[in-house]
């Protein structure tokens, strides 16, 4: 435990290193003086990107499966507490050498084969930019729309959308492209101005909601009416595990990444302290806003539950209401955005060329690729969005987590030699740059997880999988990790071993 509180921050000096293939700007470690992320800054990280739509939207996936509002929160609680737990131990690397998530990867994956799970992790990063993207301009769209009721009419043009949805949807795309092109100063500036201004603004939506409806409303109150058909006993477990594996899977590709970030914080302390404040509380928090606050539009506006907070931002009509509501749910989607979609895959694609593709140019990509996957169908179905989207990616990210913690804290004892993370021939050039062990172990935490999976998406009938295997996807995360965890630490061991013999 020592090693995890410990305020080390190592100056490296790649004079040696030269011209590799493998350095640039942006992969280079960073330096003390760089490293200006205090507690305040990394919690306001946490609690920028926690605030926001799909985080107020979440439970309602869960109580569509039956929870009760309360069953659906603590879900939501208990799967950040332990995303927590790896995401603390991942950016451990980032605050004591100042290295970016895909040179940390180049320890257990080689110095070639990082690209793998660099790239894994920069598909689902772009998958998340597409659908917050989408999820901003359709903000703007709804919003607008108030004010021009004929684009409501307007013809499907592509995809399923109209021309004005997409319109909106590629302003919104622009504006997080210029804040790339500014560079992650201009990100921590958004995170800080958003973390306390979505704070105060959901308690104000909180509040309003409260006096308006004369409390939170029937959802609260009577619980069990609201839950779809409600969980039959014996069942509950049923659905609450692959439910906190989906949460698992919503901060999944943070906890990989988070060196991105903590490569610059001041102190072990500072990250640590910082995510615990600012991840479960949060998210917490903003699951119950969602809940509560839908709960009360019942008897508000009468009817049904309006979950998504841009249709119930359309039953205002005040326009200083509306203009303020649109600017906090574009600020608050921007920053969430950029810091969790953007800075891993674009230090993710630099990996792959370094000399060629720079942070901006790994930016441009990500967002071109957001544009391609279409998110607006990724989002149309709350259930398949937690069941399929965010599980199965768990089953994918699960693994990887496993083999860098085993890796750092079990094989290596956090000692990493940074000047071969960036040598083309060093420690962890491996095989032709490629490490056997990561690779198999990888391969052998993915593999449960896949007759579950395709039984899921219906590509095989799940009687045909079997009760079994579809009962352990509903574990994904756990299984992937444990597995790929267990094999890469018995592969690494048997490989030092020859090695030791052999000298």
């Amino acid at each position: 435990m020592k090693t995890l509180l410990s305020a080390e921050i190592v100056e490296t000096d790649l004079k040696s290193v030269g011209n590799s293939p493998l350095l640039n700007h942006d992969l280079a470690p960073t330096t003390k003086a760089e490293r200006k992320w205090g507690t305040y800054n990394i919690a306001a990280l946490w609690i920028s990107m926690s605030a926001c739509i799909p985080t107020y939207m979440l439970a309602s996936g869960l109580i569509a499966e039956g929870m009760n509002w309360y069953q659906a929160v603590i879900t939501v609680f208990l799967g950040n507490l332990i995303v927590l737990v790896p995401m603390i131990l991942n950016a451990h690397a980032g605050t004591k050498y100042g290295i970016p998530f895909p040179v940390y990867c180049r320890a257990s994956f080689g110095v070639h084969g990082a690209n793998i799970p660099a790239l894994l992790r920069a598909f689902v990063a772009c998958g998340w930019f597409g659908i917050q993207t989408w999820i901003g301009g359709w903000a703007i769209y709804k919003i607008m729309t108030i004010f021009i009721p004929a684009w409501d009419a307007l013809p499907v043009w592509f995809a399923g959308i109209n021309i004005a949805q997409f319109g909106c949807f590629i302003f919104f795309w622009s504006i997080n492209m210029f804040v790339i092109y500014k560079g992650i100063d201009s990100i921590r500036f958004l995170l800080d101005i958003k973390a306390p201004l979505l704070i105060v603004l959901g308690l104000v939506l909180l509040g309003w909601a409260y006096q308006q409806a004369g409390g939170f409303g029937p959802m609260l109150s009577q619980p069990s009416q609201f839950a779809a058909g409600g969980i039959k006993e014996g069942q509950f477990w049923m659905v609450f595990f692959p439910s906190l594996t989906g949460m698992i899977g919503f901060w999944a590709t943070l906890s990989l990444n988070i060196p991105d970030f903590t490569r610059y914080s001041k102190t072990q302390r500072s990250q640590m302290l910082g995510q615990l404040l600012g991840l479960p509380l949060t998210m917490g928090l903003y699951a119950f806003i969602g809940v509560a606050v839908t709960s009360a539009t019942i008897v508000i506006f009468g009817g049904f539950p309006i979950w998504d907070p841009v249709i119930l931002i359309t039953k205002f009509t005040n326009p200083i209401v509306l203009a303020v509501s649109l600017f906090a749910l574009c600020l608050a989607t921007l920053a969430t955005n950029l810091a969790a979609n953007v800075v891993s895959p674009a230090n993710d694609f630099s990996n792959i060329w370094p000399s060629k593709i720079t942070f901006r140019i790994g930016g441009l990509i990500t967002g071109i690729i957001g544009i391609l996957i279409q998110p607006w169908k990724l989002v149309a179905d709350p259930s398949g969005y937690i069941f399929t989207w965010l599980v199965g990616y768990s089953a994918l990210l699960g693994p990887i987590g496993g083999i860098l913690i085993a890796d750092y804290f079990v094989v290596r004892k956090t000692n990493l030699n940074v000047q071969d993370l960036y040598r083309m021939n060093g420690e962890y050039t491996y095989s032709k740059g490629f490490n056997t062990a990561a690779v198999v172990a990888l391969i052998v935490g993915v593999i449960p997880n896949i007759p579950g999976f395709l039984g899921t998406i219906s590509v095989i009938d799940p009687a045909m999988v079997g009760s079994f295997f579809m009962h352990l996807y509903s574990y994904a995360w756990f299984v992937g990790f444990i597995a790929a965890f267990v094999v890469y630490v018995g592969m690494m061991k048997v490989k030092l071993f020859n090695r030791s013999a052999q000298r």
